[in-house]
Order: C-alpha cells, then structure tokens, then sequence
C-alpha cells in the first residue's frame, strides 16, 4: 500500500529519488508512464499488468479508447532503481508532467504518481477550497 506525500530533487542527469517506503513495495524495478492529470503514475510490475490488460481490452472500435491506450502505453517506461534509490525518468515524460529541479511523489494506495510541485499545490488548495462539492459528490458514490 503507498500512502504519503514526499518532495524529492530530480538530478541534471534527470534521475528522480524514490522515497524509501515506495521504493522497498516497487521492488528493484517499476513503471512509469504519463498519468492523465499532467503528471506521472509509477506502477508496480503487477499493477502494471493489470492497467495494461485493462488498456488493451477496451473496445477497439472505440477512437478515444484507442487514444487513450495509445497515449498510456507508448509513454510507458520499466525502469530500475540505482544504489541511491533513484530512477532515470526521460525526458519526454519530465517535459510532460512539468518537471524540472523539483518533485513531489504521492502515494494512491496501488501506485504512485509523481507530481510537479506548483501542480500538485494547486490541486491540494483546490481540493480544499471546493470540499464541500466532493464531500456531496463522495456521498453519490457512496464512499
């Protein structure tokens, strides 16, 4: 289970520090790809399996399903960890979430995505300002 919030530094070589408590659930290894919000998801190998599985079994008739597949998998990356805990995340998927000299790693129970500081601020402020529409939209859920 990943749960928590942790700022790291991305070296200039862009290798991102993974925090201890994810980095000893990943294992030697993991997924990275782009997640739907501008920032980055790290699966486990297992969990990765299971998003992939579920990607490449929607309706292929479907255009924005095909979309979405593509988008997921072709920035899809295993990666390993070095000595230090850190993972070479590529340049691409660094432009694409925003990262720069900064980041922010949160757990989401089964993953763990990767957030560039401002946004993921933005996001917390915006969660609070707006709690009362997802305490009423939790309820709808039956959460």
């Amino acid at each position: 289970m990943f749960i928590g919030e942790f700022e790291h530094f991305v070296d200039t070589k862009g290798r991102l520090a993974i925090p201890y408590r994810f980095r000893k659930q990943l294992g030697k290894g993991a997924v990275i790809t782009r997640g739907i919000d501008l920032n980055l998801v790290v699966y486990p190998a297992a969990e990765w399996e299971n998003a992939a599985r579920k990607l490449i079994t929607t309706p292929f008739g479907d255009p924005k399903a095909r979309t979405f597949a593509r988008f997921i998998l072709s920035g899809a990356l295993e990666v390993e960890f070095d000595r230090q805990g850190r993972a070479l995340v590529p340049q691409f998927l660094r432009e694409y979430a925003g990262i720069k000299g900064q980041a922010v790693a949160i757990g989401m129970y089964n993953k763990v995505e990767i957030w560039e500081p401002g946004r993921w601020s933005k996001l917390k402020k915006q969660a609070t300002a707006s709690r009362e529409d997802l305490l009423e939209h939790l309820q709808q859920l039956d959460f």
